[in-house]
This record gives structure tokens, sequence and C-alpha cells, in this order.
């Protein structure tokens, strides 16, 4: 169906079909015509074209989201809930890419025309120019060793660094970490370990031992049992879902926790909460990140006069039961 069709169904013009789906206000109609062609749209099933939608105003209403190759977790999810709801009180959408390899990113903004490129890791400088040079502003966030002017970074290897310093706090002498099973997620993996081994070595205690652990009982009980072999006493997990998995295994070892092995994990997801015990951890402002990064995108498209500060309380601990 088109334009011309509701016209038909209508008996007004095509312009005049314009003015009321576009609804424009600096154009007077009486109510009976507004709403007849309304009632003729919708008998007809008409949908005006995004596409035209979009070059009639100069951009597209969506927000294109890229990630990388990551693994989708409590933590991601947040982030992408908060930033939706964000920018749709602006009548912007959220379309969510994950580059997988294979499609060139090109051809998917070339395709759907953003408004905006948001994304959570920096992009090859290539693809940032050919994006720019074609109008389209690009925004994003960085880890905590690559960060640039107005971007939100929250620092990674401080976040294990916490998780370390909390551990030998409370007496313990001989850490583990728990690392992600899955290859994808090493971006931040590394640079949390990273944090927990300057501050072992920062504390002149042995650096951790170091296992992957799957998100099941049998790989989890396969590190306790090397971590107790090495006289480890404390857990730094990569995030509270590795550390769930952490606190499977001790169970399922007949180990008591905190009193024989005490266990740390970051992001404070609601499992964390109700775990047997419940689960100290770290937490991260996955709210402030999304709020920063919407008024980033609408900065951008000159709907907001400029980001906000960043929060000096990007992370901190949240003390519970089993550490």
């Amino acid at each position: 169906m088109t334009s011309a069709d509701v016209a038909r169904e209508s008996g007004v013009s095509r312009t005049t079909v314009s003015y009321v789906l576009n609804a424009r206000k600096d154009v007077v109609l009486t109510e009976a015509t507004r709403q007849r062609v309304l009632d003729a749209a919708a008998r007809l099933g008409y949908t005006p074209s995004a596409a035209a939608r979009a070059l009639r105003a100069g951009r597209s209403d969506l927000v294109l989201l890229v990630l990388p190759d990551w693994t989708l977790g409590p933590a991601i999810d947040t982030l992408i809930e908060h930033l939706s709801t964000a920018l749709a009180t602006h009548g912007l959408s959220v379309l969510v890419h994950i580059r997988h390899g294979g499609r060139p990113l090109d051809e998917l903004w070339r395709a759907v025309t953003p408004c905006v490129v948001l994304s959570l890791s920096p992009f090859p400088a290539a693809d940032t120019r050919a994006m720019q040079q074609a109008g389209i502003p690009v925004v994003g966030t960085a880890l905590d060793d690559d960060p640039q002017p107005d971007v939100f970074a929250v620092p990674q290897a401080s976040i294990g660094a916490l998780q370390a310093d909390h551990l030998v706090a409370r007496g313990h002498r001989v850490l583990a970490y728990a690392a992600p099973h899955d290859d994808r997620l090493a971006a931040f993996a590394d640079r949390r370990l990273a944090g927990v081994r300057a501050a072992c070595e920062r504390h002149r205690v042995p650096a951790p031992e170091v296992a992957s652990v799957d998100l099941d009982v049998a790989s989890a009980r396969a590190a306790v049992d090397a971590w107790r072999a090495a006289g480890v006493t404390a857990v730094a997990a990569y995030n509270d879902e590795v550390a769930l998995a952490v606190l499977a295994g001790l169970r399922d070892a007949g180990l008591d926790v905190p009193g024989d092995v005490a266990v740390i994990g970051v992001d404070d997801i609601p499992a964390a909460r109700v775990a047997a015990p419940a689960l100290t951890t770290v937490w991260q402002a996955i709210d402030a990140q999304a709020e920063h990064l919407a008024a980033a995108v609408l900065a951008a498209l000159g709907l907001a006069e400029s980001t906000p500060e960043r929060p000096d309380d990007v992370f901190h601990l949240v003390q519970r039961a089993s550490t």
C-alpha cells in the first residue's frame, strides 16, 4: 500500500495524506479530514516507509549498537535495557548487532542508515572514518587501558585489585582466580586478573592460582580440588556467574564457605543476593554507564548540550556472607 492508495480511499490529495500522516503542525486541516485519512490508512494497513521518512528528516531514528563478539550475560543485558529505555523517551530505537566476523560493518550501517553508531569497544580507524565521512556520529565506551576523551570506561584492572585487596584484608594469603571458560571474554578477564596479580604483588603474597571454570559443577569441582591442593583459601572469580559455579564446586567437595574457602564475584547480579551463602561481589555502575552513553548519543544528535560528568562511584565492594 502507498500514500496514493490512502488518498484514493479517503478522497483527498496525496499532499493532504502526507500532512496528516507526518503530523504537520504548520498546516491547518479539519479534524474530520484528519480522521478520514487515519481511518483509511488503518483500513488499508498502510505503513509509512521508514527509508523515505529518514530521507525527509535527514536521519533515521535507529541507534546501531555494535557489540564485540562477547557472550551476553546479566551485565550487558542490563546495559542494553537501560540504554534502550533512556533513548526511547526521545523517539530513538536501539538496534543491537554482535560482530561475529563475516559481514563487514560498512555493509550493515549503509543498509540500516542509523542516526548514530554506538560501540562498546573501539572500532578500527578506517571504520570510524568511513562512518564520520558519511555524516554518522560514532559514540563509544572503552576498557580501562584504552580510554579516550569523553569516553566512559570502567577500570577493569582496578576491579580485580579490589577483589584481592578485600580477600587479603580478611586474612587470606593464598588466592586463586576463577577465569571464565569462554575465550571471548578475555578482554575483561585478562584485565581483572592483571589487577588481582598486581594487588597480590603489592601485598607481598603469592601470585594467584589460575583456573578456568565453566558454568557446571564438574568444571568447578576440578578447579576446587586443584586449588585446595595448592593451599588456596580464597577465590576471586571473573564475575558472579563464575563465582556461583565455584560455590557449587565447593559444596560438592564438602567445603564450607567462607570457613574453608572465601569467594568474591563481580557484577552484583540478583542471583548473588540469594546464593547460599550470599555472595560478596563488586558492583559496577551499569546504569550510570548507560545514562552516559545515552546522553552522548543525544549530544551527537544535537538533542542535548553535552555529556554528563562521569560519576565518581563506578564500582564498589558489596560485602556479604561468602567472604
